[in-house]
């Protein structure tokens, strides 16, 4: 099945770089169904509908972050920079400067 994600030959790419891809994917696919659904949510006049994207739109969220868990459990230095811009207070741009530092 021919896929567009690799920019490079994926026979030449290690299982471990292809798992990557395909959580990365993952991430962003799980991203643009909660967009999706934000949007579709915003203009629902049903109530029933209503809910029934809001509780459909939760289970992206857990999906994303199930997503985003695995890639940072398999990249210590993206998990070590993540923690200190993620569940933070403060300015996020302030917090991301200081991540880079």
């Amino acid at each position: 099945m021919p896929t567009e994600q690799y920019h490079e030959p994926a026979q030449e790419l290690s299982q471990e770089t292809r798992t990557f891809v395909r959580m990365i994917t993952s991430v962003i696919e799980e991203a643009e169904a909660i967009s999706w659904y934000e949007q579709r949510i915003s203009v629902e006049k049903d109530e029933e509908a209503k809910a029934i994207m809001q509780n459909a739109q939760e289970e992206e969220y857990k999906h994303f972050g199930m997503d985003l868990e695995f890639l940072l459990r398999k990249n210590p230095k993206w998990r070590k920079m993540m923690k200190k811009i993620l569940f933070t207070e403060g300015s996020i741009v302030d917090k991301g400067e200081e991540a880079e530092g």
